[in-house]
């Protein structure tokens, strides 16, 4: 599946890895940088989403999201996310991937909007609950990154996807240029999301790292199962 992800907002709290362990599918454990892992909530532009190398699905393969995401490892050593929600515009799209991909996307009403410098992303939950779940971020965008950091290049350069699918881990590559990433100021935030998620309070706190960037083209490929646990004697 090829997709543009395009005017997208980074915003990442630093949390300890034994909160986000239990939210993580078997097989994936915390991925840290430094002793914590990080907890991200991120909204864009879905833009061109279509099936292998083919053209985009027209109406379904463009619309809103925001995801709220944690980081992951596997016994393999491959890095990913995983999602903990993922707010979407497109009721069919929601659908089809809680019930293929093992995803958690939820349909929300969504807007963004670019003001000069600024972007403003509004989201609010229709389905399933917590209904009425709001996220309102307005974000002031700066420079750009000359030399990302190492927390920028944890957050930002992930190149796959661990997810449950039929009661077992799968890992799915996913495969894309460097985000060419600009800092960013977190002017304001009114969230429900990433409390909904299991992380109460977390977004009334001072974010560890906001960054914006114009968007980039990704590509999935064929999930990879993770391998089974032995079986107890």
């Amino acid at each position: 599946m090829n997709q543009q992800w395009l005017d997208i907002t980074f915003v990442h709290w630093a949390v300890d890895p034994a909160l986000v362990a239990p939210l993580l599918p078997a097989g994936a454990r915390p991925d840290v940088l430094d002793g914590a892992t990080y907890v991200g909530l991120i909204p864009f532009r879905m833009v061109g989403a279509g099936l292998g190398r083919g053209p985009a699905v027209p109406w379904l393969g463009t619309f809103l999201e925001t995801n709220v995401r944690l980081y992951s490892v596997d016994d393999q050593g491959r890095h990913g996310v995983v999602f903990a929600s993922l707010e979407a515009t497109r009721l069919p799209v929601v659908l089809a991937a809680r019930a293929l991909v093992g995803t958690p996307y939820t349909w929300a009403r969504m807007r963004a909007s670019q003001r000069g410098d600024r972007w403003h992303y509004d989201s609010t939950r229709r389905w399933p609950a917590p209904r009425g779940a709001r996220s309102r971020m307005v974000v002031e965008v700066g420079d750009p990154v000359a030399r990302p950091t190492p927390l920028a290049d944890f957050v930002t350069a992930r190149f796959g996807l661990h997810t449950r699918i039929a009661g077992r881990t799968w890992w799915i590559p996913n495969t894309h240029e460097p985000w060419p990433l600009r800092h960013a100021t977190l002017v304001t935030l009114e969230d429900e999301l990433v409390a909904a998620a299991g992380f109460p309070g977390l977004a009334a706190t001072p974010p560890a790292s906001v960054l914006h960037s114009h968007g980039t083209t990704t590509e999935f490929g064929m999930p990879r199962p993770l391998p089974r646990p032995p079986r107890a004697r």
